[in-house]
């Protein structure tokens, strides 16, 4: 969840906990979340220290980081976060974490994943990270995805690293026998990420690029359309552009499919005192106020305003 994820970009998502703050926890409050409750909103979530396995490029702008973490930070849930307590270096010194979506945990071996794109003070240090050494790590937390009863297929919808995102979504699917589509896009061909990622899952992967010009809003649309007439269509989902959201919650909305988003938002604290993130939703026909950290990151899209 770099959160603008969500997904690492020094000015959108700097976490606002600092490194020496007590992980303390506002009163618990009543959640869904994918999985095991352990390590929701409402649930402490441990400190805890990542061996680093490798950090490699998988392409121009992006890295892939693998964590040897155990413990509770392992079993983190489709959607949820942690707060990266990213290295210093000789030319940038970040003050505070960075949330960062997961990219895969996985509790038979105890390994945390994350996909990052190095942009700033807080990636840029997380780049410079070798094998065995060390990154804090505050997680999992928030709320994760969830599958509506009786879905027998779904779509994934995501763009650059919101794909990391998403990523963890095909791997819960699957586990529930629900068959994936994943359309997956970028800028060009070699930014698109992933594929293996999902495919690996069983899940049908579709490729759209800008260069291509098969990733405008109104390809999207038709593609869309065309996996709801097919029955491939039961729930909507998507992360890591707003006009996609909008899409998807528009068609959502036309074509009674429920969905759900996980939002990007400026964060401070990441476990809900600070207030920082607090944006509207929609509940009927009211507006109110809640924190993405806390009540989210990951929210119904008929919610999103």
């Amino acid at each position: 969840m770099q959160t603008s994820s969500m997904q690492g970009q020094p000015v959108q998502d700097p976490s606002l906990q600092h490194p020496g703050a007590a992980a303390a926890q506002p009163a618990p409050r009543a959640s869904s979340c994918a999985g095991s409750a352990s390590g929701c909103g409402g649930v402490p979530a441990p400190d805890t220290a990542g061996r680093v396995i490798s950090n490699d490029w998988i392409n121009r702008d992006y890295k892939h980081l693998v964590l040897q973490a155990d413990g509770r930070a392992a079993q983190a849930v489709a959607g949820q976060f942690f707060h990266l307590l990213c290295p210093v270096t000789a030319d940038d010194s970040p003050f505070f974490r960075r949330p960062m979506s997961t990219y895969r945990a996985d509790p038979a071996t105890g390994q945390v994943e994350f996909l990052y794109k190095v942009t700033g003070a807080g990636t840029r240090g997380l780049a410079t990270l070798m094998p065995n050494d060390t990154l804090p790590m505050l997680g999992p937390l928030g709320v994760g995805f969830s599958l509506p009863p009786g879905a027998r297929n779904i779509v994934v919808l995501g763009r650059g690293v919101g794909l990391a995102t998403l990523a963890p979504l095909s791997d819960l699917a699957a586990a529930a026998g629900v068959g994936v589509t994943a359309i997956l896009s970028a800028r060009d061909a070699e930014n698109l990420m992933s594929q293996t990622r999902f495919s690996g899952t069983g899940a049908t992967v579709i490729e759209v690029t800008d260069e291509a010009l098969t990733s405008s809003v109104d390809k999207v649309e038709a593609l869309l359309r065309e996996l709801h007439k097919a029955g491939k269509a039961d729930a909507f989902y998507t992360c890591g552009s707003q006009r996609l959201t909008a899409l998807m919650q528009r068609l959502g909305n036309e074509l009674g499919v429920p969905g759900e988003v996980a939002m990007e938002q400026q964060m401070a604290c990441g476990i809900g005192m600070c207030y920082c993130c607090v944006r509207a939703f929609r509940e009927g026909d009211h507006l109110v106020s809640k924190r993405v950290c806390w009540d989210g990151p990951v929210f119904p899209l008929a919610e999103v305003t």
